[in-house]
């Protein structure tokens, strides 16, 4: 009678502790994630050769964005443009420089006075585009990664 008091004990004892430690347990644990991913951010701006030597983060996106409006407006002071009344707006050019570095014009947001009074200025500004130097890629994660980059533009003509 001892013997299966002892033994109803044992199995009762079984009973009352947690299947957690036994390996038969259908609940698997995941791994938690100590790194959140910010995909609207990237580690390192795309930059030029002359941004190169610099370290800082902000500072080496300043200088890529310097360049590339020195670029840009480099190419349309070449052009003549005609025009009937004065202009003095912002247009936002919408460019893509993708993990090889290579850039394209994707879009331009201009106000009507700009489309009717000249109405080639998104060519130009593309053909502008093709002819900027070689671009290094953004890196997130230690990959080349595609950026979208909107670049906007004083355009300012006087009759």
């Amino acid at each position: 009678m001892m013997i299966v008091r002892v033994f109803s004990f044992l199995i009762l004892l079984m009973f009352c502790t947690s299947c957690e430690n036994f390996p038969f347990s259908k609940k698997q644990q995941k791994p938690v994630l100590d790194t959140i991913i910010n995909f609207n951010e990237v580690d390192f701006s795309p930059s030029f050769k002359i941004c190169d030597s610099i370290i800082e983060k902000e500072a080496k996106s300043d200088c890529f964005r310097a360049t590339i409006h020195q670029k840009i407006g480099e190419e349309l002071q070449k052009q003549v443009f005609t025009i009937q009344d004065s202009i003095d707006e912002i247009v936002n050019v919408s460019l893509i420089i993708d993990s090889k570095g290579k850039i394209q014009f994707e879009k331009m947001d201009a106000s009507e006075i700009i489309k009717n009074q000249l109405p080639k200025l998104d060519s130009v500004i593309s053909a502008s585009i093709q002819k900027i130097p070689a671009i290094y890629p953004a890196i997130k994660r230690g990959i080349p990664v595609t950026t979208k980059y909107t670049l906007p533009i004083r355009i300012q003509l006087k009759e």
